[in-house]
């Protein structure tokens, strides 16, 4: 039984296989949830046009990809890491979202817009010492949309705490 499908972006200088993406992958088939984890390597190597790459042609390929799980059929649930938490909230707003699972998620991108979401069930997880990305202005922004928020002792990596990610997403799924 397909419960719905999963899209899973990796962060930046990351990639489809990453360890944390695979980790959700993972728990998310465990309950019957079909998963995709597009490569935006080929964007991310864009620093002609910023040092983090071509943002919006990635938000583009996210927004693409969701928008063809949705005419399939069944929810799509959005899930990623910094750059790929960042337009997996920014993709909720332009295609039908289920749920929203955001990892160290920058509040701003340059000049993308500033971090904003669908209001739909959404969790948040972050680390108390995330070196680029500060904590507290993430609680602020999980508090003003009552998200679910995972607060870990950690870095901007998460490395330490693949396992607690993945139970997070696990209990977000199995909330739907």
């Amino acid at each position: 039984m397909n419960r719905g499908h999963c899209i899973l972006s990796h962060g930046f200088e990351s990639g489809p296989d990453a360890t944390k993406v695979t980790a959700l992958a993972a728990a998310a088939e465990a309950l019957g949830f079909t998963t995709e984890r597009p490569d935006y390597t080929d964007l991310d190597a864009r620093s002609d046009i910023s040092r983090v790459g071509d943002v919006p042609a990635r938000l583009q390929r996210l927004v693409d990809l969701a928008t063809r799980a949705v005419e399939r059929g069944g929810p799509v649930v959005l899930g990623g890491s910094s750059l790929g938490a960042y337009i997996s909230a920014l993709a909720s707003l332009q295609v039908p979202t289920r749920a929203l699972f955001l990892m160290v998620p920058p509040l701003e991108m340059g000049p993308m817009p500033r971090l904003d979401a669908a209001p739909v069930p959404l969790s948040v997880v972050h680390a108390w010492h995330d070196e680029i990305i500060p904590a507290m202005g993430v609680v602020e922004w999980a508090r003003a949309r009552s998200a679910r928020l995972l607060l870990l002792d950690d870095s901007h990596r998460l490395s330490a705490h693949v396992d607690a990610t993945a139970r997070a997403f696990a209990e977000l799924l199995e909330s739907l």
